[in-house]
């Protein structure tokens, strides 16, 4: 049990996921209300971020278990969450420092590419169409006419400007603002000297096509990179595009690593004397399965396929195996005639023989409703009776002489 469920609520999964569960969820959420997708999800994904966070670090996740938000106030505080841009920089691989003299880095652009189970089975390429900034041709980034470019006044070409707010007799405090005159920029152009293909702004939209190659073998969540794709900006090493891949459900088989998972049920019959059946590949093959008679399959029971699994990423020929859990449907109540049960009876395994008391009371046996209508209609009446005593207080008692 754990003493509050608002970070697993946040993330959309139970107190009991795995870490590669947290891991699915988050990379879901976090690309869904990422600020330069969705405008108005910042305070979502901050609040996704913060919970991941902690979520996957073993230790603040035993902490937050055993004692919520307020435990882990207790142990440091707020201020020891990192800023969720660099937990997301860190999920997704960048955050990437660089190194004395050269240009700043811009940020990686993260995109998700929904595939089926049948393309990271057999490799497919797909074509992924992204809007991006580019430099402007008509001005060679500069956003006007060579010389027209001003260092803004106000700020001092900084892009910010230092304000001194009195707090208190002989107190002044300096407050930082953005430049509102240059639009942090730093810089100012005349109206009339400025490029009119992207009106001063230095850089225009294009929309650009990516060819993604995803090979046999790939998994959810693998990235594909492609390096300096992403927003291009003046004196600016562009980041990368990485699309991220997002399996899509299958109504046949679950991936497990390398091994693939479906369940398969049969009839008691087939269960006991037998049974032949088809399975589609993700291959479009068809492999027929048989189980010859007096094989006995239990229910729930495991079986697989060796080399009939998933390729293995850069070693395709290494397949796992097909795994088929087995679901062993049986018959309706009064299939079959009584008189026709001994019978059967005699092909059917040997009863166990049991001694019954005399004294042994004979009950019945009811099928079990979980939802709770099976409640006992007298322990009901007892249960209303303490309650009611409980709101009006004790009940009246007897006199004794």
């Amino acid at each position: 049990m754990v003493k509050e469920t608002k970070y697993y609520d946040l993330l959309g999964v139970p107190p009991t996921a795995t870490n590669e569960q947290l891991k699915k969820s988050y990379r879901k959420l976090a690309l869904k209300f990422h600020p330069d997708k969705n405008p108005e999800g910042g305070e979502k994904f901050k609040e996704i971020s913060q919970a991941y966070e902690v979520l996957s670090d073993e230790k603040k996740r035993k902490i937050y278990d055993q004692g919520g938000e307020q435990a882990l106030k207790e142990g440091g505080g707020p201020g020891d969450f990192h800023s969720p841009f660099d937990i997301f920089d860190m999920f997704f691989g960048g955050g990437k420092r660089r190194n004395p003299g050269e240009k700043p880095r811009g940020r990686n652009a993260i995109h998700q590419l929904k595939v089926t189970l049948e393309e990271l089975y057999s490799g497919a390429t797909r074509q992924l169409s992204i809007q991006k900034n580019v430099i402007c041709d008509g001005c060679n980034g500069i956003g006007g006419k060579e010389g027209s470019v001003e260092k803004c006044k106000p700020c001092q070409g900084t892009g910010i400007v230092i304000k001194l707010r009195q707090i208190g007799p002989g107190m002044v405090q300096q407050i930082q603002q953005p430049c509102h005159e240059c639009g942090q920029t730093g810089e100012k152009i005349k109206e009339k000297d400025k490029c009119k293909k992207c009106n001063g702004k230095k850089i225009v939209k294009e929309k650009n096509v990516l060819e993604c190659h995803i090979l046999q073998g790939m998994s959810d969540g693998q990235k594909i990179t492609f390096p300096g794709e992403a927003d291009q900006a003046p004196n600016t090493e562009p980041g990368d595009v990485v699309i991220v891949l997002d399996e899509k459900e299958h109504p046949v088989f679950q991936r497990n690593g390398s091994n693939l998972v479906m369940k398969m049920t049969i009839t008691l019959s087939e269960a006991l004397c037998g049974f032949k059946r088809l399975i589609p590949t993700l291959d479009d093959r068809t492999l027929l399965v048989t189980s010859e008679p007096g094989e006995i399959v239990r229910p729930g029971e495991l079986k697989c396929i060796e080399h009939e699994g998933m390729p293995t990423y850069k070693r395709v020929y290494n397949k796992g195996s097909l795994i088929i859990k087995f679901d062993v449907k049986f018959p309706e109540d009064n299939w079959i005639e009584r008189n026709k049960l001994m019978a059967l009876e005699n092909y059917l395994p040997k009863r166990e023989e049991y001694i019954i008391s005399d004294l042994a009371e004979a009950v019945n046996l009811k099928d079990y409703d979980q939802d709770g209508s099976n409640r006992n209609p007298y322990t009901e009446g007892y249960d209303d009776d303490e309650e009611e005593q409980g709101n009006h207080g004790r009940g009246v008692q007897c006199q004794t002489s």
